[in-house]
């Protein structure tokens, strides 16, 4: 039996009670998928014994393979496995920070909660967390390439990757950074599996070199397939790049060395109250020369789900009710001279190391927002700000634990399209949500051109099921027509995998599935996602309620 194998080869637990499979069977996906165990390894030993174990066992028990898994808070099912997950969170939730550095090393199943707890009172900040922080670990922010709120300043997760350590098909650790080609030519030469990874690799990234640099998505943000165009420019060889955002299906992630960043001393709030989306695009590319560090925007139905779980808010901004509720007052006054609720809200956020450079790009936003048809109010105050980052970070949570008799459905939920393109695409992409009778919350990082759309459906429903498949394959045709990508933040997992090929195309889903067999012979690692996926298997492991 294997439960009583891997417990003669692991110190950690190996679990197969019926409440473990339950919990590991879902992330915050609508798939679901019962893992026939679930291990906790104690420490990289533990998981080396893993993947020698399932590499040697392969041939006799084909559908064998390892997920690893941190937080859970996936959206996509990529840590759902049907075979043996890896549980990152209970042993391996070590970390350190480097003042001096301005770094943080950590085990994948820290989660950004407990690093935020501990920084809180430095000026260091870890500048990609993701809108779902409060449940997010390290593991998956790296495995999934996660961004947020001040990406649009400073960059996705792989910009911060500074070294990533995993352990391989051959059941070794090894160290991944930035290589010099002097340096990469010595690794070339190395007669180990290592050695065998980086001559293979950089022989097909050097011969597809021009076809691989034309292939990068042109969105400024992306989760999609492997980031092959970001591993070798002939100047540098970085497997790191390679790693981050490929949802553990080369390797399994042991250690990371992230980038931190100084946080801004100063900074200020402007929301922006529009009666339609039509001055958006507009009002986006007036304000983004300004360098914000946020761009952010959501819609009135987000903002009605804030209003209706308010007392829940102001918990987590840390405050009463009444209080809370007395800071929107001005608000409310605005939306008296907008006759009514706004169509949608946009924050723009300003950041920088003097008061004086907040109040001069505070005035320079005055006059460009000035010409367009919009109320907006400046704030300074932190808990003033806090009030509508609590709610646009709280927005999918609330609506995944409250609304009755539906739920949230993320699978058309994380497109990245040229900003400049939004008042063509969004009307198509709500034409084909009204044709199926979707009903949605978007919210999303205006000035990226990355939106959330978070569909209502009753998944009991066959009917609802059905509508699935087809509106993906519509919308994610109609992102590939914009030249945008499918997935910004969240990867592919089961939903967005077996469109790659669609996104790509033929011969760059090739050299994916090129880069599988390099590291992966076997296909031992959360095979089915990136490379060999299935809309059928998608679709048979839909969540039923």
């Amino acid at each position: 039996m294997l439960r009583d194998e891997l417990k003669t080869i692991l110190q950690g637990e190996v679990l197969t009670d019926e409440e473990t499979l339950q919990t590991f069977s879902h992330d915050t996906s609508l798939f679901e998928a019962r893992p026939e165990v679930v291990v906790a390894p104690k420490d990289r030993e533990d998981i080396k014994a893993l993947v020698r174990y399932v590499s040697e066992h392969k041939k006799e028990s084909p559908k064998l393979s390892l997920t690893a898994r941190s937080g859970g808070s996936d959206m996509s099912g990529g840590p759902l496995s049907e075979s043996i997950v890896v549980d990152c969170a209970s042993h391996l939730n070590h970390f350190s920070v480097d003042a001096v550095g301005i770094s943080v090393t950590t085990e994948p199943g820290v989660f950004f909660r407990d690093f935020e707890k501990e920084t809180r009172d430095s000026d260091m900040l870890f500048t990609p967390y993701p809108a779902s922080k409060d449940l997010a670990a390290f593991g998956g922010m790296v495995m999934n390439n996660c961004a947020g709120e001040k990406t649009l300043r400073y960059g996705q997760m792989r910009k911060f990757v500074e070294e990533l350590k995993m352990i391989l098909a051959d059941g070794e650790e090894y160290s991944f950074r930035a290589l010099s080609p002097q340096e990469l030519e010595e690794k070339r030469k190395l007669q180990t599996f290592e050695g065998e990874v980086y001559r293979k690799t950089h022989e097909l990234l050097e011969s597809h070199f021009d076809e691989i640099q034309a292939a990068r998505p042109k969105v400024s943000k992306n989760a999609s397939g492997y980031a092959l165009w970001d591993v070798w420019d002939r100047k540098r060889f970085d497997f790191g790049q390679l790693f981050t955002g490929s949802q553990g299906t080369l390797g399994i992630l042991t250690e990371a060395k992230l980038r931190l960043q100084k946080e801004k001393s100063h900074e200020a709030l402007i929301s922006v109250f529009f009666r339609s989306w039509d001055a958006l695009p507009e009002v986006v590319n007036a304000l983004l020369p300004f360098d914000p560090e946020s761009l952010e925007v959501f819609d009135s139905e987000t903002l009605k789900l804030g209003i209706r779980f308010m007392p829940e808010i102001a918990k987590k901004a840390g405050s009463s009710f009444i209080p809370f509720a007395l800071r929107f007052l001005p608000e409310v006054v605005m939306g008296a001279k907008l006759f009514g609720m706004p169509k949608l809200i946009l924050l723009y956020q300003i950041a920088e190391d003097s008061e004086e450079e907040v109040s001069r790009k505070v005035e320079v936003a005055r006059k460009a927002l000035s010409p367009f048809p919009v109320l907006f109010r400046v704030m300074h105050e932190k808990r003033e700000m806090d009030k509508y980052w609590v709610m646009r970070r709280e927005s999918f949570n609330l609506l995944r634990q409250h609304v009755r008799g539906k739920r949230t459905i993320p699978f058309i939920d994380d497109f990245c399209i040229l900003p400049k393109d939004t008042p063509r695409f969004l009307p198509e992409l709500l034409k084909i949500l009204k044709e199926y009778q979707i009903k949605v919350n978007i919210a999303g990082h205006a000035g990226n051109g990355n939106f959330h759309i978070v569909p209502l459906m009753d998944m009991k429903k066959e009917s609802e099921r059905a509508k699935i498949q087809p509106v993906a394959e519509k919308v994610f045709r109609l992102v590939v027509q914009y030249g945008g990508s499918i997935t910004a933040e969240h990867n592919d997992g089961l939903i967005r995998s077996p469109y790659l090929k669609m996104m790509y195309g033929e011969k760059i889903y090739g050299l994916f599935e090129e880069v599988k067999r390099i590291f992966d012979p076997l296909g031992i690692f959360n095979p089915g996602k990136k490379t060999g996926a299935s809309v059928e298997y998608a679709m048979e492991h839909l969540r039923k309620g």
